[in-house]
């Protein structure tokens, strides 16, 4: 039997850190927030996640966020939205 995760953690990271150098991802990271399961399927298909002003549809398979809103609002454009590793 395999389970959903329960909790991700989502990084918001500007599009055009291309060279971190010896950053990580997580450092370079203008926003983070950690997302739980709400038990909902959101309009992607994928399980919803929602916390600290996020709301996520995550492929748990895949760790790939499908759909993102942050503070109620879409993505501005030039962030990505990753699961941290």
């Amino acid at each position: 039997m395999t389970t959903e995760p329960q909790r991700f953690k989502i990084l918001l990271v500007p599009e055009h850190v291309e060279d971190r150098g010896d950053a990580s991802v997580e450092d370079s990271a203008v926003r983070s927030a950690v997302v739980e399961a709400t038990g909902e399927t959101g309009s992607s298909g994928y399980p919803r996640y929602a916390g600290d002003g996020i709301v996520a549809d995550i492929d748990p398979s895949t760790r790939t966020v499908e759909a993102v809103l942050v503070d109620g609002a879409e993505l501005d454009y030039g962030l990505n939205a990753t699961v941290a590793s």
